[in-house]
């Protein structure tokens, strides 16, 4: 149509006013307003309302149960701080983790990150509030005057071996970030006894013992006090626990009634693992009144092969799928190193009935393995006088349990074990400290936090052809950016013909 025929309208037709300028505008104007409050209103929704999806291979960022259900009943308000510096190895994982105690802490938990590198002033402040050095990376917990550092070192669990820079296997976060906020929102820090002044297979042996012990106090949040028998007149009544290890002399007649009157009260809890080589009559016989009865002998294999007599003391274990505190071990498989004698567990007691004590199986020797009791002997064989499978190696003891949970809080616990190398430090595997710390919880009444897992690392290499290499260029380096080109080149020539 040309201008002519647009100012001069045929005869008849009907003659429409163009649109003034300002309506126009007006019309843009109230659309732009009504998409930025549509944007805005979708971005509020979507910051209050979402849903978060893990999808990493072993649920790195997926919260345990146990630690969902204590965030849901979380009643006083706590801070945490990120003190880690930003080339930390783990510092993502640590964060993202954090993250999610944020999210799912009903607005109780606040988390602040803090690089003591370049973050230099508001280190330095939170050095003059707490008081701490924070000289290594770290997580600050505080809840009231509480507080609790937890080092990058006891997140995580490092191979072994004697390398100086060895590699992290496995992230620990969540087991030690949920101690210690139990720990400061309880505001009281339990207290287990070691038990010194007993001997121990090697002066190494007791030393790795009690470094392993602290270590576990650290990440499971109780301290660890060395107390020898002999110097006390009795065992305080609110110990929560008693840490017996591998004691190679006896208990005196005072110190064993020390033991049972501590057994007796209303709440006790005893950790016992014992030597095998060592001569522990009076502790053997407290133990046999109570259950479980340590038999002598030694669990072991032997057979006879071509290059001759193969006897094996190391024992593989296999866990009770029936004891809660330890299901979530039910399809991890554990070793014991050195010696072990079995145990024979007594159910069937009307004393034991009268003092409602209960035993169960915790561990048990794979089917392999015998106890012998001519252990000696270049090639042991199976007689009368052994004790054949099932072989019990680890066991509880519950006494005063009631059918009623909600006052099963009341019962004194005991976990023993029969062989005192469980925690030593060239042997010990990841199962094995997973099942001490949840034995001493067990002791401590926190069955809610028995369980959360570590998480496994693992490194994958990708290895590319240079045909691949060069397949990857062309697509991400010509094909995508010249398919964006083409595109705006179209809508440019599309606008240019209208």
């Amino acid at each position: 149509m040309t201008d002519s025929e647009q100012n001069n309208p045929p005869a008849g037709a009907e003659v429409r006013p163009m649109p003034k300028r300002y309506g126009i505008g007006l019309n843009v104007t109230v659309q732009i307003i009504l998409a930025l409050a549509l944007f805005a209103g979708v971005n509020r929704l979507n910051y209050y309302h979402f849903w978060r999806w893990d999808l990493s291979p072993s649920q790195d960022y997926t919260l345990s149960p146990a630690t969902l259900k204590y965030l849901d009943s979380l009643s006083r308000d706590v801070q945490i701080n990120i003190v880690f510096s930003r080339d930390s190895k783990v510092y993502g994982e640590v964060q993202s983790l954090l993250e999610e105690y944020h999210l799912h802490g009903r607005q109780r938990i606040k988390v602040r990150s803090i690089d003591p590198v370049r973050d230099i002033e508001r280190a330095e402040q939170l050095k003059a509030d707490t008081g701490l050095s924070l000289s290594q990376n770290g997580v600050l917990i505080r809840c009231g005057v509480n507080k609790r550092f937890i080092t990058e070192e006891e997140l995580v669990v490092r191979e072994k071996g004697t390398s100086t820079n060895k590699q992290i296997v496995e992230f620990r976060g969540e087991d030690a970030i949920s101690s210690a906020l139990i720990s400061v929102v309880e505001g009281r820090v339990r207290r287990f006894f070691y038990v010194v002044g007993k001997g121990s297979r090697s002066a190494l042996g007791l030393s790795e013992a009690y470094n392993a012990a602290i270590d576990l106090g650290k990440q499971q949040n109780f301290e660890v006090v060395q107390v020898n028998l002999s110097d006390i007149n009795q065992i305080p009544p609110d110990t929560d626990g008693l840490l017996i290890m591998g004691a190679r002399y006896d208990f005196s007649e005072r110190e064993i009634v020390m033991l049972n009157n501590y057994w007796q009260s209303k709440r006790a809890g005893m950790f016992i693992m014992l030597d095998p080589g060592g001569e522990t009559a009076r502790l053997n016989a407290f133990l046999t009144a109570n259950g479980v009865h340590p038999r002598g002998d030694r669990v072991l294999m032997a057979e006879s092969t071509s290059t001759g007599p193969r006897k094996e003391f190391s024992v593989m274990g296999e866990f009770n799928k029936e004891v809660p505190f330890i299901h979530h071990l039910s399809s991890s498989a554990i070793t014991f190193a050195g010696q072990t004698e079995s145990l024979e567990l007594v159910k069937e007691n009307s004393s034991l009935k009268e003092q409602s004590i209960s035993i169960r199986p915790l561990i048990q020797a794979a089917p392999r393995y015998w106890g012998e009791r001519q252990f000696l002997e270049e090639l042991p064989i199976v007689d009368e006088e052994d004790t054949l499978p099932p072989i019990y190696v680890a066991a509880s003891i519950e006494r005063g349990a009631l059918g009623d949970e909600t006052k099963r809080a009341d019962s004194s616990r005991m976990v023993v074990v029969s062989n005192p190398t469980l925690l030593d430090k060239q042997t010990m595997l990841a199962v094995s400290r997973d099942f001490a710390a949840a034995s001493l919880n067990w002791l401590m009444n926190r069955e809610n936090f028995i369980g959360i897992p570590a998480k496994s690392k693992h490194s994958y290499r990708i290895q590319l052809t240079s045909k691949q290499h060069e397949l990857i260029f062309w697509i991400t380096s010509i094909t995508l950016p010249g398919i964006v080109l083409a595109f705006g080149i179209m809508v440019w020539a599309s606008r240019r013909a209208a």
